[in-house]
């Protein structure tokens, strides 16, 4: 029961973020493309791959299965936005704007792969890392 607790308060504490990352994004790079969205799933795609790979059974800090479950599937699955990512991209074909949708598409998944993989190779490299 307290696992789910955690997880919900992660889940809110991710969603803050997601919207405060998102406005940022909008404000400075304008809304015509979802810079916003993109910006949350990129850089969510590195903290999961990162923070997974460091608290794994490899990884140079060992973390309680619960604080796994709160930091990666509360803070971190209420923070990325996979599901506005997809009603936007739905959105910008709907309008026409096939160029920009499938930008949105490509993108999105070809930087959050990316992101991720950063995350694991930075959290490996300081693993590997001795007397740090």
């Amino acid at each position: 029961m307290w696992n789910a607790f955690w997880i919900f308060v992660g889940g809110g504490l991710g969603s803050v973020a997601r919207w405060g990352a998102s406005g940022w994004a909008a404000h400075r790079f304008g809304e015509t493309f979802p810079w916003g969205t993109l910006l949350v799933n990129v850089t969510g795609s590195f903290v999961i791959g990162f923070f997974a790979t460091w608290t794994g059974p490899d990884g140079r800090w060992q973390a309680a299965p619960g604080f796994r479950q709160f930091f990666m599937l509360g803070i971190c699955g209420g923070y990325t936005t996979f599901s506005s990512f997809s009603l936007q991209t739905l959105t910008l074909a709907q309008e026409g704007e096939w160029l920009r949708a499938g930008g949105n598409c490509v993108l999105s998944v070809v930087l959050c792969l990316v992101g991720v993989w950063l995350g694991h190779v930075l959290a490996m490299t300081l693993t590997t890392l001795k007397g740090s």
